[in-house]
């Protein structure tokens, strides 16, 4: 190959992978708690080095996403952050009690790699909660969360995971996921108005 046609090829990777760059990008600023453009620029050539040295099977991405959901997702993953730290602070803290921990699986509904793989990311950067293992087989997360002492609150937990899940869904997810989605969103309203219509009966 000559160093034109690998230049190409060089160029033609990065137009592909560039959400994928993109999304590196951002969770290296997160990381170093940085929004900078030193963090960007750095965070730029790690991306691509990262990508061009520990080469791995083009990532499939979805091929659609929703500007507005996109951006609530943004805003609700924020809020969540702040909230996440007041609650941890708030528990360390408590000299009361110790805040009760738990490692909770989580089955996902909807998830193929690349939602697996948010929904992973977005609950390890919220404080309180990590992802300790990945059964990408079955779909499942397992977490370690802080502030369990029930099974209400365990419950509570894993509603929150699948809550993120939807959001990435109807934000990013494939048309079939968005779909499966909201033919369970339907059927949900459908099955609510119908118990509320019996129990008006009876």
């Amino acid at each position: 190959m000559s160093p034109t046609e690998t230049g190409r090829h060089f160029w033609r990777d990065i137009r592909v992978q560039l959400p994928f760059l993109a999304w590196l990008v951002v969770l290296w600023m997160l990381l170093w708690s940085q929004f900078t453009v030193l963090a960007f620029i750095s965070g730029l050539v790690v991306a691509v080095f990262v990508t061009r040295v520990f080469r791995l099977p083009t990532v499939e991405l979805s091929g659609r996403i929703n500007v507005w959901f996109a951006a609530l997702f943004v805003v609700q993953f924020l809020f969540a952050i702040l909230r996440g730290a007041v609650s941890v602070a708030a528990q360390v803290f408590d000299f009361r009690r110790q805040p009760g921990a738990a490692i909770i699986a989580v089955p996902l509904k909807y998830a193929d790699d690349l939602i697996m793989t948010h929904v992973s990311v977005v609950s390890s950067l919220i404080p309180g909660s990590l992802i300790v293992e990945a059964d990408r087989d079955r779909q499942i997360l397992y977490l370690h969360v802080i502030g369990v002492r029930s099974l209400a609150d365990v419950e509570a937990q894993r509603a929150n995971v699948l809550r993120w899940e939807r959001r990435v869904v109807r934000a990013l997810g494939a048309p079939d996921q968005y779909r499966a989605l909201r033919a369970d969103e339907r059927a949900a309203r459908a099955g609510g108005a119908g118990g509320l219509t019996g129990g008006g009966a009876r």
